[in-house]
């Protein structure tokens, strides 16, 4: 499985995340712990997104565009 593939996933679940968080705090108004449990997916996988650029960068699989 190649890291563009698993950044793309993780960044699919960040986005999903992110409108679920939107969706519970409309519908539940603040009465649940869901709105706080999609944050804590969100920042997890924005951590691994960045755990998984570093380690891409540094084994040399992903190289940044040059001029």
């Amino acid at each position: 499985m190649s890291l563009k593939l698993i950044l793309l996933f993780l960044f699919t679940a960040v986005v999903l995340s992110l409108f679920s968080g939107l969706y519970f705090l409309i519908r539940d108004q603040g009465k649940s712990h869901r709105t706080v449990n999609a944050l804590f997916l969100r920042v997890t996988f924005s951590s691994l997104i960045i755990i998984v650029l570093l380690y891409g960068f540094y084994t040399g699989e992903l190289t940044p565009h040059q001029p």
